[in-house]
């Protein structure tokens, strides 16, 4: 896994080498506001390969300021695909909006990762729809 940072964004890709993560789609994309992904991965198998991860980012809403006005950030699941293949974020489920967020977003992995065509393919937004997928797609 490769986590790259800059400007307070980060970015999350994986390769068997770090050149190899770079160069994935997944490494090249970020989300406008200013984000960061929790160190903690699920991993989605299938007959002991993965084939996708789920991982919980936190997206700073500057509409949303606490009482010292710093903005407080909204929590994102991201579903990323794995290769073979390109490595590509596939979908987004916003964790405060779904009380059902994580099996939301195993389901979303398991049914649409190994499938998805990143560059062809639009990332979906899974469950009900709330501020942190807003500001995750909003460009």
């Amino acid at each position: 896994m490769l986590v790259s940072e800059g400007d307070l964004r980060e970015t999350v890709s994986v390769g068997r080498s770090r050149a190899t993560a770079a160069s994935e789609p997944a490494a090249q994309v970020w989300f406008g506001p200013f984000n960061s992904a929790t160190p903690a991965v699920e991993w989605r198998t299938l007959n002991g390969r993965p084939f996708a991860i789920i991982q919980r980012w936190h997206i700073a809403d500057n509409g949303d300021p606490d009482k010292d006005g710093r903005p407080i950030a909204k929590p994102l699941l991201a579903v990323t695909r794995l290769p073979p293949g390109p490595v590509c974020h596939v979908a987004y489920i916003d964790v405060q909006a779904n009380r059902n967020a994580n099996e939301l977003a195993r389901k979303a992995a398991d049914e649409t990762a190994r499938g998805f065509k990143c560059g062809k393919d639009e990332v979906k937004m899974i469950g009900a729809s709330g501020r942190a997928v807003e500001l995750a797609t909003r460009h």
